[in-house]
């Protein structure tokens, strides 16, 4: 899917549900429970999840290793959410420089 800044992804499995913040031009797959996120407003029924682990944290932001892309919790979910098989881990905060 060809994935757009400000747009907001829902799970199809739990409640999850993610803003873009920062996206390549490319298309990628994101996931959660192992099934495809929608745009909001297009999930019609909730479906059993493929795979397990801990799900996102409201307000962390996720990003992948090697991919341009940032996402945004807004609302938690118990599965995994993953951009092309690869799950996503939270963005670490940048160091302030030290002041003397």
């Amino acid at each position: 899917m060809q994935l757009k800044v400000g747009q907001t992804l829902e799970s199809t499995v739990d409640a999850t549900a993610l803003v873009v913040v920062r996206c390549p031009d490319q298309d990628l797959t994101v996931t959660c429970g192992g099934r495809p996120m929608a745009p909001r407003g297009e999930v019609t029924e909730k479906l059993t999840a493929e795979t397990t682990g801990e799900g996102s944290l409201l307000g962390k932001r996720y990003t992948v290793e090697g991919v341009e892309i940032e996402l945004l919790c807004v609302k938690p979910g118990r599965h995994p959410v993953a951009v092309d098989g690869t799950e996503v881990a939270v963005k670490s905060a940048k160091p302030l420089p030290a002041s003397d």
